[in-house]
């Protein structure tokens, strides 16, 4: 079937990038309907600072584009933003250090090609924030293609539960290091990880009013709700304790007894990511016996990019397909993992623990070496999520041995940092003449 499907598209067709006269400025203007205003321009802030800062952002524009391109019929769970920022490292239950995707936001069924496209692109487009020659950006797509391709077969030869067994952690990325150098390099990462829990930041985070722990404000990125007088006040405070016991219910009884052990004692909205900017995310501390804490990332969910071009989620609640996507696509996901709506707002939200050995690499210090190795690992991980989550023999028989597949993605990545360059120097010149605001942190 893999093989088959090459007949309704080649492979050598993925490498087609041509791109409509759209308007970048406004779609991406349209991507902002329902954001809170005051953020956008932090949001356009952030976009305009690299060409990959823009990308980040652009999720919305990429999907407008892909959906006008030649794609496959092979469809999988999509994490649908799977740039090289949004991978890192996370801890499973068992506190084992893994590597793999960290965003969900955007997750859907689709194309497969779509991950590993924008994936790729965005290596280009890190590679020419660094500097690097045009051969070294094509090295670095190549090595990234080529081990999604060897680690697709060989998930496709491994028992299914085998698969959905396996876990792709710290020991087996600094065992595939290319040098001494580079595995030092992420043993540190690997050690901040293992150092980030909410003990560990809890007196950066947290400090004391009128004896109760309260979440510390950090203008303009951290920072209370401001509310009119005590009935709006407790108005939303009831939401928010009304959302924490629906959001409960989405939890396995064993976590439910877990979160019962933990009381509310503030939130705050919390700015995150460059995409996300300007959509409803709070920041929850619980404590525990007066002395243990617990963050929680109450994160709003919309719909994602790609619905306008995929069919619908199925799920009633966007919260909800971003954590089952986000279940089915990581080795081991987030104990706290769950999500709810707020009645008083008409948002839906997905929860996850916000201080739990989630860090990234600091991609901006690579040079070309560790962006290769980086793409070893990126690929690895990618490879994995979309075999537990659907068919990797269906995806290798498309693929194939050869490098057929790899040359397209390199041609399609060098192409499409080339426009989305142009693009956000329309977005500069968008923000000079005024058409939108930007503001800088």
């Amino acid at each position: 079937m893999g093989k088959a499907a090459r007949q309704q598209v080649p492979r050598a067709r993925l490498a087609v990038c041509e791109v409509d006269d759209r308007d970048p400025i406004a779609l991406l203007e349209a991507s902002n309907a329902g954001r809170l205003p005051n953020l956008i321009p932090i949001r356009y802030g952030r976009m305009i600072a690299s060409p990959f800062a823009f990308y980040r952002g652009a999720a919305a524009l990429m999907a407008y584009d892909l959906a006008k391109m030649p794609r496959t019929d092979i469809i999988v769970q999509l994490a649908g933003d799977a740039h090289l920022a949004n991978f890192g490292f996370f801890a499973s239950p068992e506190r084992r250090i893994l590597f793999g995707p960290n965003d969900f936001d955007e997750t859907l069924p689709g194309p497969f090609d779509w991950d590993i496209r924008r994936l790729a692109v965005s290596f280009v487009i890190a590679a020419r924030d660094r500097g690097f020659k045009t051969r070294d950006q094509c090295a670095v797509v190549r090595r990234l293609c080529e081990t999604f391709r060897e680690r697709t077969a060989a998930f496709s030869t491994m028992d299914t539960l085998d698969v959905w067994y396996y876990q792709f952690g710290a020991e087996e990325m600094l065992a595939i290091a290319d040098s001494v150098g580079e595995r030092a390099k992420e043993q540190a990462t690997i050690d901040k990880a293992r150092a980030r829990s909410p003990r560990a930041v809890m007196s950066h985070e947290i400090e004391l009013i009128d004896g109760r722990p309260h979440i510390r404000d950090s203008q303009p990125l951290i920072y209370h709700v401001a509310t009119r007088g005590s009935r709006e006040a407790k108005r939303f405070d009831e939401d928010i304790r009304r959302f924490v016991a629906e959001f409960r219910t989405t939890l396995p009884d064993e976590r439910r007894a877990l979160l019962d052990r933990y009381e509310l004692m503030d939130v705050a909205m919390r700015v995150v990511g460059v995409g996300s900017v300007g959509t409803r995310c709070y920041m929850a501390l619980f404590m525990a016996d007066g002395e243990s804490p617990l963050f929680l990332q109450i994160k709003e969910a919309r719909a994602s990019v790609l619905e306008r071009y995929l069919p619908a989620s199925k799920y009633a609640n966007h919260g909800q397909r971003v954590v089952t996507g986000q279940r089915l696509l990581q080795s081991a996901s987030d104990i706290f993992l769950g999500w709810s709506k707020s009645r008083d707002m008409g948002v839906d939200f997905y929860v996850r623990q916000l201080r739990d050995m989630k860090v990234s690499f600091d991609f901006k210090t690579f040079d070309v070496e560790d962006l290769s190795e980086y793409a070893v690992s990126c690929g690895h991980a990618l490879a994995h999520s979309m075999a537990k989550a659907g068919d990797p023999a269906l995806i290798y028989g498309y693929i194939g041995r050869a490098d057929a597949f790899d040359a397209a993605i390199e041609s399609f990545a060098l192409a499409y940092a080339e426009r989305n360059e142009k693009d956000w120097s329309l977005l500069k010149s968008a923000v000079k003449a005024g058409r939108v605001q930007a503001v800088r942190e």
